[in-house]
């Protein structure tokens, strides 16, 4: 690791880092309290504030992840339990090491130094200790709010589990440092590091610590996941799986249900917990009705807004501009939310919903799958990846994910997806596929699923009112599609219906069959035959 730990300083609430590559010359500022993070903020010029309370922060060009810049170090602790290949794309132990000294040398030279110590996992036995050490003071508070804040004492004896060094300013040398840009997020799990730097993106923060879970849990019989999950009146708990933009956030603060977290969470034999302690919302064209709870989150003190547009004059922020990108974010504590589970745990789900965004508007808005129907969807992750999210990524796009979070996953796919077969089965869990897509026609020609409609059938799903409701057979996907849920109009529910052109539906719901089962053709020979055969036929 660059940094291992020593007697401390004789100052208060600060700590050695001076031992390895990294010996810095400034101050080190740890564990600062969100008004002296927006004081330094404000000093540097980094952000400006925003009526009630904000930090308006700007990370362009980088405004979304940068896939193919992340690198996982190809060592021989772990090398033969990564699935490498495209998403965890191998970068060498040699390489790794010249960026690690440049870093360090970078960071050495700065003037301050914030360090964040944190948790990372609600359920303390599965949890780890994480470090975040950043030149950036709102990038600190952005870890103050993603991850769990310590209790009174905890970070006397601090000993992290992991380690991240964050540098947005200073970027790689493809050529000395094997990259492919002066961006990079590389991932070390036998030193338990992670090196940032060359982009100002906050999520790749919380996103490498995803990683880091997501390869360390799964041999202690915990199935990590990208998803939300809330609880009901009744104690039902719900897990809503889904990439950026498909409505995890927004279908999870539902102020009928408690909030146990809107991204990223852990299945245990004793249910669910979050892993985070934040919240990290979409604001593009966020609104007072639509998203009551991110928007009053939104204008507290404490709150981050990426890239967001404010008017010069009176500092309010326009929430329907996308002059920088169509990825606006909040970050926030997850108390913010008034109705969130203060012991970010819950049981086992009683219902699993599968979002996706369907840029070719031929799935249902909602249908109910069987087991080999659930590990058919889970491992196909279909969805559309929304403009802003990547670089590069200018309007909806169609992609399979596997688990609907292959960039996060650094083990086999159906490592995971066996998991959560096994704990659905186990617990005699609902399945379902809801498209927050386009129907009546694809992206550019149809409309956006209403938001009003979703909630509405996702409502009638979790309370078991569609337990016994009328359904048909969708002819292309198999799925099984309730026909009548009350406050939805029965033309929705059906989607070659909303089309005004029936063979055009039959042409783009036949091409998207298609492309489906070429996709699947990568786990067909891993997979049960009753799952292979599960998707369209």
């Amino acid at each position: 690791m660059l940094v291992a730990e020593a007697p401390a300083r004789p100052r208060t609430g600060e700590v050695d880092l001076r031992a390895g590559e990294l010996d810095p010359q400034g101050r080190i500022r740890r564990n600062l309290a969100p008004a002296e993070l927006y004081e330094e903020t404000l000093r540097l010029g980094a952000g400006r504030l925003s009526p009630g309370g904000g930090l308006v922060t700007m990370t362009a060009p980088h405004t979304g992840r940068s896939p193919n810049d992340r690198f996982v170090v190809r060592e021989a602790g772990t090398q033969d339990r990564i699935d490498w290949g495209e998403i965890n794309v191998p970068i060498s132990e040699e390489h790794y090491r010249r960026l690690r000294a440049g870093l360090a040398e970078h960071l050495n030279g700065r003037r301050d130094l914030y360090i964040r110590d944190a948790r990372a996992g609600a359920d303390r036995r599965y949890g780890i200790r994480v470090r975040v050490v950043s030149e950036s003071p709102w990038h600190d508070l952005f870890a103050r709010n993603m991850f769990l804040r310590l209790d009174p004492g905890e970070a006397d004896d601090f000993d992290p589990d992991f380690v991240v060094y964050h540098a947005p300013s200073w970027k790689a040398d493809p050529a000395r440092h094997g990259t492919n840009s002066g961006a990079f997020i590389v991932v070390n799990f036998t030193e338990r590091v992670v090196l940032v730097g060359g982009t100002a993106y906050a999520g790749e923060i919380k996103k490498a610590i995803f990683s880091a879970l997501n390869f360390m849990l799964p041999a202690r019989g915990v199935l990590p996941m990208h998803c939300s999950a809330n609880i009901g009146a009744a104690g039902d708990t719900a897990l809503f799986f889904g990439l950026s933009g498909t409505g995890k956030t927004t279908l999870s603060a539902n102020p009928d249900r408690r909030l146990i977290g809107d991204d990223e969470h852990g299945w245990s034999d004793d249910g669910v917990f979050n892993f985070e302690g934040g919240c990290y919302a979409k604001t593009i064209r966020l609104s007072p009705t639509g998203e009551p709870e991110i928007y009053r989150a939104t204008r507290m003190f404490g709150t981050i807004l990426e890239n967001v547009i404010l008017d010069e004059r009176t500092r309010e922020i326009d929430y329907d501009s996308a002059e920088i990108t169509e990825n606006t974010r909040a970050s926030y504590p997850i108390h913010f939310i008034s109705n969130a589970v203060p012991s970010g745990q819950g049981g086992h789900p009683n219902n699993v919903v599968f979002l996706t965004a369907d840029a070719f508007g031929v799935l249902p808005p909602i249908a109910r799958l069987d087991t080999a129907q659930a590990m058919y969807h889970f491992l196909s992750g279909y969805t559309a990846k929304v403009a802003g999210t990547e670089r590069g990524v200018t309007e909806p796009c169609a992609a399979f994910s596997a688990c609907f979070g292959a960039p996060f996953l650094p083990r086999p796919a159906t490592e995971y997806a066996r998991m959560l077969g096994e704990r659905t089965r186990a617990e005699g869990v609902n399945v379902w596929l809801v498209n927050t897509g386009w129907t009546g026609g694809r992206y550019g020609v149809g409309s956006r699923m209403k938001l009003a409609h979703t909630r509405a059938m996702l409502a009638a799903a979790l309370a078991g009112d569609l337990d016994d409701a009328p359904s048909a057979t969708d002819p292309f996907f198999g799925l099984r599609v309730p026909t009548r849920i009350p406050g939805v109009p029965g033309s929705v529910l059906l989607p070659r219906g909303t089309w005004a052109d029936g063979e055009a539906y039959d042409a783009a719901a036949a091409e998207l069959a298609a492309m489906f089962r070429r996709n699947f053709q990568r786990f067909a020979g891993q997979v049960d035959p009753a799952v292979a055969n599960a998707g369209p036929a």
